[in-house]
């Protein structure tokens, strides 16, 4: 299994906004995941799927103004400022 960082953007300005988000966030929670409070539109997820795959998976639910990042955390290769409960989430999955 590997951890991801996920972040995204969307477009506040189309109609259905909050529907919108909720579907992405939906289809986001379909992986284990874990979020800090303080960052929003940021979550961290374990899978054995790649960068790749998880974009794919999760740009099902956004459109072309919207934007998406995802990243794989590698052992002792990251560093922030994020809640404990995060920290032992991401640790112990790595």
């Amino acid at each position: 299994m590997a951890v991801y960082v996920v972040t995204w953007n969307l477009n506040d300005e189309k109609d259905d906004y909050d529907e919108a988000r909720d579907a992405f966030i939906a289809q986001l929670e379909r992986y284990d995941n874990c979020r800090d409070l303080g960052l929003e539109s940021v979550r961290f997820i374990s899978t054995s799927h790649n960068s790749s795959q998880v974009s794919e998976f999760l740009r099902r639910k956004l459109d072309t103004t919207d934007r998406l990042f995802v990243s794989k955390l590698h052992r002792g290769q990251y560093r922030g400022w994020l809640n404990k409960r995060v920290w032992d989430w991401i640790r112990a999955r790595l």
